[in-house]
């Protein structure tokens, strides 16, 4: 199925392509000189000066038309590029940075993939391309070299926060993936430090994912007023310049409608019954909740737990316990319509017979209980075992079309096309949607139906019992079959072609909603790192003539070594055929693998095995760039299950696609972008919150009097807020800066933020303060703020997007409600230990950075050098700190902990008491004398020298607590107590 015949399925899109032609057609300048910083050029450099138009006619530049036209809006002025997905303006962005490439220039690159910025660099002169260094002075002198800089937007924000950037020497920036940048990231906070003080550089933005502008409010004018862009660059695959590029190099596409099988065909619509009873189940029990996403269509796309879990997370908390078994249900049935269609009928059944347990049919909304499922359950088992309850499993209905494809049709069209004097060995790429299903057809291709399905009975734990004759015949002995299936079995080394490395370990305290989505992609995912890889190539061992071939016999083997395979030198030096199994995205090249494939193999014909929209337009764009005649071009053969959930689900991205685009489109023609928008200008105020412009509200929040005239006078100053260098990770320096307070980057070991000499705050998300709380870190945390600040104050921060709610009689969070009881009495003992220590609760980023600005008002400003010095081992830092820091902080805590010693007499005590023998042998006149209060001088002489015994009401009392203890449970003292307590306020 090729992309336009797909979307003309949908519907007619020629009312479309006019509105997109009148309004993606832009008048551009007619000459632009490239590169934009030549002030102080030679002569020899100002002849070698040429235009983007004569730039775009040189040999060495090979882009299609619509490239071109992407490559000259982007260079005559800033903007925000959107394409569709596989129209590749990877080689448009990679012009632009081969021509900004010059040591004359400073472009940043920001935003990017691992794999996007190996594949850039690759493809660019190296002298030009830089590395991050390690080290601040380093990177300085890098920086002042030029070229091209892949910089991670952490160590850029700091940077140009310390000014160890030239600012006003950047020629540009380029973002990618802009669809992710929001007011309150990173990127966004590193173009607002650079457009304050560069007006004259460019920003590019570029994007492939025009979904991901629909969701929210004016998600498209918001990010471009976070990208700097006033211009929108608006490229969908039914532009009238892409279709003119691409419809006249159309390569011959044959789609091959596989049938399923009865029991498959009956197994859909039996899950599908069952996801459209969930679905108006879930939206009986919740007719306020606006549940218009949920619907069977989206349960069976790849993206269905994105768009579930923004529909639901932030309302998460008020769905009750049944609408949250069936959430997870339609996601279990999504996955088992999944193993259906793509994996085999082993595999399938394994994974349905898990659901069928006891431990899952008390867990679950009840599905399993419909005569619907009772009948998935009985299918599936058909599938593997005949009548006579012998293994007899099916084969999948893709692999007989794939055999016949590569073994009788494609030798039989190469001969027809070439001659049988020229006969050239074909090449065949075939693409698939994951590593698991490139891995089912190597081993199908390798050994055969019958031993592979065996395989995957013994790795599943499958009961083979005994084989019927027809499936012994095909797997020619049990003995060898089962050799094959223990020797499988076993470990298997590295993967030839190299994955991504394990992910790092998730954080404990996730979402529930998340942890329910996401933990079958989890398991999914490290099932084919270990066992899968994500492309094989084969070659056959004997001609492809299925008159003399057994069928039982595999032509198929593979090459191993294939990371340190040589494929163009290969294909040169060999003529056997070869066949080569990719998926459309790897760990290690992302999107781009399948073109690079394309590159170095030159196919003669592709098999779509799975469908993909992204793969298909790449297929096509690859064959407009080659220009050859029909005769010459690739043949591309689908393989696809007509009216299934493949095909629908494959429609569906589709049309979800050409929606996203239509509401762009809509937006740009509507929406109004201020001039001064680019910030090139001084009247961008979003840039500056001038203080001397707000002593009137500064006035008004200044609640003493007598602190007026100190706010009048400080509200000329910039105030500061000093924020640790491992704080950058987060969301809330953005915000402060973006509130108009300056951020000093600092390297401090006590507390995360200092508002104030005397304010010290420590920061902490739920699962922060959990993990804190159970380790004792934030207790000595706490030790140091109180010991070196006299307002230390603890902040626990939500996160923005999930649940803030009131339960009970406290402000807590749905992502601590397994452990609000053991949370609640740790911070209880917390300020009972630490009384200075002020607790704040904030609901987002956003408050927190208002809840600070408002702090500050009329404060003195923290000194960066002192509160790097704070906590340090060095002399000067203690001494800086106060008399305190020149006694042992273990006396220090000690003798505040004795009755009669606090923060007003301590100091005394240390001066003055020598040590605790000489305590000791002070009356209590000379303690009252010390300590400069009788009533405290009594209080340390009593628990220095009277011994204090508990007394027998106390012995009695405690005796009576202990037996009850053991009576009722561990959970009747804390009653016991509760009962005690009240008795006494009632005697009051």
């Amino acid at each position: 199925m090729s992309d336009s015949e797909a979307e003309a399925a949908i519907e007619k899109e020629a009312e479309v392509e006019a509105d997109v032609a009148a309004t993606e057609t832009d008048a551009a300048p007619a000459t632009t000189a490239l590169p934009e910083s030549c002030d102080n050029l030679a002569d020899e450099d100002l002849a070698n000066l040429v235009t983007a138009e004569e730039y775009l006619m040189r040999k060495d530049v090979q882009l299609l038309e619509y490239e071109k036209q992407m490559f000259l809006d982007l260079v005559h002025a800033d903007g925000l590029l959107v394409s569709a997905k596989g129209l590749s303006y990877e080689r448009v962005l990679l012009n632009i940075l081969k021509v900004y490439s010059d040591a004359g220039n400073l472009l940043l690159v920001i935003n990017c993939a691992d794999w996007e910025e190996q594949y850039y660099k690759s493809k660019l002169d190296a002298k030009y391309v830089h590395e991050v260094a390690n080290t601040a002075t380093e990177r300085e002198r890098v920086y002042l070299e030029g070229g091209l800089q892949f910089i991670s937007t952490r160590i850029l924000v700091v940077d140009l926060l310390k000014q160890r950037i030239p600012i006003e020497l950047i020629t540009g920036i380029i973002v990618l993936r802009a669809h992710t940048i929001i007011e309150s990231c990173q990127e966004a906070f590193a173009l607002r430090l650079y457009r304050q003080r560069n007006k004259t550089g460019f920003i590019k933005a570029f994007s492939c994912s025009p979904e991901a502008f629909t969701i929210g409010y004016a998600h498209i004018e918001r990010t471009m007023r976070n990208l700097f862009v006033k211009q929108l660059y608006i490229w969908p695959r039914f532009h009238a310049t892409v279709r003119a590029a691409l419809h006249p190099w159309q390569a011959q596409t044959i789609e091959l409608h596989v049938p399923l099988s009865t029991r498959m065909c009956s197994i859909q619509t039996h899950i599908l019954d069952i996801m459209n009873f969930l679905v108006r189940e879930i939206k009986r029990i919740n007719r306020t909740v606006d549940m218009e996403a949920v619907t069977v269509e989206n349960c069976v796309t790849k993206k269905f737990h994105k768009i579930l879990q923004a529909q639901l997370d932030c309302i998460w908390h008020q769905l009750n316990s049944q609408t949250k078994l069936i959430v997870a249900d339609l996601k279990i049935l999504r996955s088992l319509m999944i193993s259906t269609m793509y994996h085999d009928a082993v595999s399938s059944y394994a994974l349905i017979k898990r659901y069928r347990g006891t431990e899952y049919a008390i867990s679950n909304s009840g599905w399993t209980l419909l005569d619907a499922a009772e009948q998935i359950f009985m299918l599936s088992k058909q599938r593997v075992y005949n009548a006579q309850n012998e293994f007899e499993p099916e084969a999948c209905p893709k692999w007989q079309a794939l055999s016949e494809l590569l073994t009788q049709d494609i030798p039989g069209d190469m001969q027809r096309r070439r001659g049988a004097d020229r006969m050239e060995p074909p090449k065949v790429l075939i693409l698939c949607q994951d590593a698991r299903t490139c891995y089912q057809l190597k081993q199908y291709l390798t050994q055969g139906s019958a031993r592979f399905l065996l395989q995957q009975a013994m790795r599943h734990e499958v009961l083979v019992g005994k084989l019927s004759d027809k499936f012994g015949q095909e797997s020619q002995t049990t003995a060898m079959a089962e050799a094959a299936a223990k020797a499988d079995t076993k470990p298997k080394p590295a993967p030839i072609v190299p994955t991504a490395a394990q992910p790092a370990a998730a954080d404990t305290a996730v979402d529930e909603l998340a942890q329910l989505l996401n933990e079958a992609e989890d398991a999914e995912a490290q099932l084919q790192q270990q066992l899968f890889e994500e492309s094989y190539m084969l070659t056959m061992t004997q001609p492809m003539q299925a008159s003399d071939a057994d069928p039982n016999a595999s032509i198929f083997e593979i090459i191993p070594e294939l990371e340190q395979f040589d494929v163009s030198a290969a294909l040169a030096a060999n003529m056997q055929p070869w066949i080569c199994l990719q998926t459309f995205k790897t760990e290690r090249e992302g999107a781009m693998a399948v073109e690079h494939m394309l590159d170095q193999l030159q196919p003669h014909y592709v098999i779509m095995y799975n469908t993909n929209v992204t793969a298909i337009r790449q297929l096509e764009v690859f064959e407009a760039r080659r220009r050859r005649p029909p005769v010459e071009r690739m043949k591309i053969y689908f393989l696809i299950h007509a009216r299934t959930v493949e095909e629908q689900s494959y429609l569906t991205s589709l049309r979800r696609e050409k929606t996203a685009f239509e509401l762009i489109i809509d937006t740009k023609s509507k929406m109004v972008i201020p001039e001064y928008q680019d910030g090139k200008t001084d009247e961008a105020f979003v840039l500056y919150k001038r203080y001397d412009d707000e002593e009137e509200s500064a006035n008004a929040k200044t609640r003493q009097g007598a602190a007026m005239g100190v706010a009048l006078s400080s509200a000329r100053v910039t105030p500061k807020v000093i924020v640790d260098m491992r704080e950058f990770r987060s969301d809330l320096p953005c915000l402060i800066h973006r509130r108009g307070l300056e951020v000093l980057p600092v390297t401090i070991t006590i507390g995360d933020y200092i508002l104030t000499p005397d304010v010290c705050v420590e920061r902490k998300s739920i699962s922060d303060l959990i993990g804190s709380l159970n380790s004792g870190r934030l207790y000595n945390q706490c030790v140091q703020m109180q010991r070196y600040y006299a307002k230390p104050i603890l902040l626990i921060e939500f996160d923005q997007n999930r649940p803030f709610h009131l339960q009970g009689k406290f402000m807590l969070s749905q992502q601590t409600t397994a452990t609000n009881a053991d949370i609640m009495q740790k911070l209880q003992l917390l300020t009972l230990h630490f009384p200075r220590l002020r607790l704040i609760w904030s609901p987002s980023p956003y408050a927190t950075a208002q809840l600070f600005e408002e702090l500050k008002l009329g404060k003195p400003e923290p000194d960066a050098q002192v509160a790097a010095a704070l906590g340090s081992d060095e002399s000067g830092g203690a001494a800086a700190a106060g008399d305190q820091l020149q006694y042992n902080s273990a006396i220090y805590d000690f003798l505040l902990r004795l009755p009669g010693i606090h923060t007003r007499n301590v100091h005394a005590v240390l001066r003055k008491g020598g040590s605790l023998r000489q305590l000791l042998q002070r009356s209590q006149t000379e303690l009252a004398e010390l300590l400069q209060s009788q009533e405290c001088g009594k209080l340390l002489w009593d628990i220095l020298h009277v011994a204090h015994l508990p007394e027998k009401d106390e012995v009695a009392g405690s005796s009576a607590l202990l037996a009850a203890s053991k009576q009722f449970g561990s959970g009747a003292h804390n009653r016991f107590r509760k009962a005690a307590g009240e008795a006494r306020r009632g005697r009051r």
